[in-house]
């Protein structure tokens, strides 16, 4: 009961603060996550640990989550993500001898689906910025048909979700969450060999997850789309146009990016927030993969903002009234979600970075 309510706590925070992190967040499809029952999300993987983030806090389910191991280094750290139903997936390069650490959280895995509740994976294994859906790993499937081999009379869902990100790593989010058909999988596992079954169900996830995200075939012509789409200024999380552009090969003409005429409320929410925006500046610099830059700008917003924000009002408040400090806070979190809503987000990247993947 008591992690009930931690959880219920710390995702209604986090839900308030994608709220003032992001344009827009537009959900398709939510009438197809069932109400009860076991069911697996299995979602692309963009943009590092906000996907989990966007999704979870879109559905009524009460999700567990797979993330990978490394998150779980520090100990307090990994009682906190414990807490919140988070459990750790070992990969190779987490070294050999680690990957049977994953026979006990399969056994998790098993019991939660047995249970009737919601597992979230992400089978493509890793993220990556590339608008496609790259190769899944069967690691997911070997959840399903393990449960299902346990427990003859479970059923499992696996609900396909898209996510597509009008710019990667840039502020402010537009993002699209677009949930997909439940695929039921006991009769995929009871009238096919082993292997069949596990080709059958990555295909069928597979070929939902091109259809509910934006996904360019990664080929040759890879850049060639990607420019095109970007120089006609789309919108990316209008999923369906974009891919119906891409399958006809038909791109509207080129136009020149929004003006941001906001530039000035920007720098004055810089000014009200400068010792978080210095650090952050700090930080920035060593994080050396893009799709981990709105993870910590989102982190950092959420956390030291806040923070700093009801620190100054505090400090408004002992010396001018609390109805001063009030005013000075409210004020704030209205500047942050005004430039937030109403600022451009052109199709074109905000943050340029180096073929190391370093910004610059």
């Amino acid at each position: 009961m008591i992690q009930k309510i931690w959880f219920t706590l710390v995702w209604s925070y986090i839900k308030f603060g994608l709220f003032f992190y992001s344009k827009k967040i537009k959900v398709l499809g939510r009438k197809n996550v069932p109400k009860k029952g076991a069911v697996l999300f299995a979602v692309n993987h963009p943009n590092g640990l906000v996907d989990p983030l966007y999704v979870t806090t879109t559905n009524k389910r009460q999700n567990h989550f797979l993330v990978r191991a490394a998150s779980f280094k520090n100990p307090m750290i990994k009682k906190v993500l414990e807490s919140l139903y988070l459990m750790p997936i070992y990969r190779i390069r987490d070294g050999i001898q680690q990957l049977a650490n994953n026979q006990e959280i399969f056994e998790k895995c098993f019991k939660i689906l047995n249970e009737g509740k919601t597992l979230m994976i992400f089978p493509e294994g890793s993220h990556d910025k590339k608008r496609t859906i790259r190769p899944l790993s069967k690691g997911f499937t070997r959840i399903v048909f393990g449960a299902l081999e346990k427990h003859k009379d479970l059923e499992i869902k696996v609900v396909p979700v898209g996510i597509t990100y009008q710019n990667i790593s840039s502020y402010p989010v537009k993002v699209t969450i677009n949930y997909g058909t439940p695929i039921e999988t006991r009769n995929i596992f009871e009238i096919n060999t082993p292997a069949k079954a596990i080709n059958i169900l990555k295909a069928k996830v597979t070929e939902q997850l091109k259809e509910l995200s934006v996904c360019i075939d990664d080929d040759e012509n890879y850049e060639i789309t990607l420019q095109k789409l970007n120089d006609a200024q789309v919108d990316f999380t209008e999923v369906d146009k974009v891919n119906e552009m891409i399958a006809k090969n038909t791109f509207p003409k080129k136009k020149p990016p929004q003006n941001n005429y906001l530039k000035p409320l920007l720098y004055l929410i810089i000014l009200n927030s400068i010792f978080p925006f210095l650090l952050w500046k700090k930080v920035s610099k060593k994080i050396d993969e893009i799709e981990f830059i709105d993870t910590f700008r989102y982190s950092f917003n959420l956390f030291l903002c806040s923070f700093f924000y009801c620190l100054q009002g505090f400090v408004l408040s002992h010396f001018f009234g609390n109805t001063i400090g009030l005013f000075y806070i409210t004020i704030s979190a209205f500047c942050v979600l005004v430039y937030t809503k109403l600022a451009p987000t052109n199709a074109k990247k905000h943050i340029e970075f180096n073929e190391a993947g370093k910004q610059v």
